[in-house]
């Protein structure tokens, strides 16, 4: 994919931090080349996170991030250093901008310090260059936003921080002449004429491998399969068809969700797996949190927001507690909770997943996902992941 069709969540995430007036969104501008934040003198100017989308050779398509300055003072600083953090989640790798005509501050150690636990690569910048006559003492890149020295040289190193990976959501389950069929719901909550991105991804790597993709509704999979002289490999569908799908396909044909197979691509398939269990131990009142990636107008039957929670209690009989969170909003908090149910987090970058997975970890909180729940409460989790051999000896018992 190029720069104009790649995805946001699979851009590389490179995020700009430092103190106020350290010349984080100077720097930003040179980098990009054009004037994407607004410069001043004055200390707090940069009030929101600043997000460009370019190409960085070698890298290819990344996100460039300006944050707010991480020692802003005040209650309005406070929510500002807050959304300066939520960055620091989504990014694959950090520069931090000192101010080299001042040196490091605790603020700036403090950064330092909050990269290395989180592991994000980084390097350190040290700006406003073209002031000094004397570099010594440093371990990072002197640079200057103003007369452009060293501009090239950081974009460089920024590309030499980041490992890319070369993957495809159907990994190892496609093969030349093979037919994917997807069952696509075509409902109210199907965004008017197009297909959501899992769904794309899916056909263009059946056209990268050499197999076929036909996509047809759930109600006509049956009739479908019937015209077919050969069975596909694989059927495909939205999580809440699944009851319908798999009614409709026989046995013998593996069956999957682009949910499923996301959480896969994300790296959180075996964990959501494990998550499952916790539906059978969950008790009356318990608190579940429903997390979104992406941000969309929920309709009467929202799937995260009204679906799930009903088959959820209808399965347990129990009266369970819901909340949910869409977008880059994520609890910090999540000890309230008993369990995490997440989408498959098509929209959020690999980084900014494992963040949330490892809170959940921290906190005690079991940690799962959408294809993989709606499998287990309609009883066809098994069947969902028979492509995943490795993945059936995790599973509870299917009522």
């Amino acid at each position: 994919m190029g720069l104009n069709d790649t995805p946001g969540a699979e851009r590389v995430h490179i995020g700009f931090f430092g103190r106020r007036n350290a010349g984080k969104s100077s720097l930003v501008n040179a980098v990009a080349g054009q004037e994407l934040s607004v410069v001043s003198e004055v200390k707090g100017t940069t009030t929101d996170p600043v997000f460009k989308s370019m190409e960085l050779l070698p890298l290819g398509p990344i996100v460039l991030m300006d944050t707010p300055g991480f020692d802003d003072e005040g209650e309005l600083g406070e929510k500002r250093v807050q959304k300066a953090k939520q960055v620091l989640n989504r990014s694959d790798c950090a520069v931090l901008v000192v101010d080299g005509t001042a040196g490091e501050t605790e603020t700036d150690r403090a950064l330092l310090a909050l990269f290395e636990k989180k592991g994000i690569p980084y390097l350190v910048a040290y700006n406003k260059s073209d002031r000094l006559e004397k570099r010594e003492g440093k371990n990072g890149l002197w640079v200057s936003a103003k007369t452009g020295e060293n501009i090239p040289a950081l974009k460089e190193r920024m590309a030499a921080l980041v490992q890319t990976e070369d993957r495809r959501l159907t990994d190892g389950l496609l093969h030349p002449g093979d037919l994917a069929l997807l069952a696509v719901p075509i409902d109210e909550a199907a965004p008017k004429g197009r297909l959501i991105l899992p769904q794309q991804q899916v056909i263009r790597d059946a056209l990268d491998v050499g197999a076929a993709a036909l996509a047809v509704r759930p109600s006509e999979l049956r009739e479908t399969l019937d015209k077919l002289a050969v069975p596909p490999a694989v059927v495909i569908t939205d999580s809440q068809a699944f009851s319908e799908v798999a009614a409709a396909a026989p046995e013998e044909i593996p069956l999957t969700s682009f949910s499923i197979l996301m959480a896969r691509y994300k790296g959180f398939l075996e964990g959501a797996v494990r998550g499952v269990a916790e539906i059978d131990r969950l008790q009356e009142g318990d608190r579940i949190l429903v997390a979104e990636g992406c941000t969309h107008h929920r309709q009467c039957g929202d799937i995260g927001t009204v679906k799930i929670p009903r088959w959820l209690q209808e399965y347990t009989g129990k009266r369970l507690v819901f909340s949910a969170c869409s977008g880059r909003d994520f609890p910090e908090d999540l000890s309230p909770y008993r369990l995490i149910l997440h989408c498959g987090g098509c929209m959020l970058g690999g980084r900014e997943l494992r963040y949330r997975r490892q809170c959940a970890a921290d906190a005690g909180v079991a940690f799962a996902n959408y294809g993989v729940v709606i499998a287990y409460l309609k009883g066809i989790l098994r069947r969902s992941l028979s492509l995943f051999p490795e993945l059936l000896s995790l599973l509870p018992e299917e009522k």
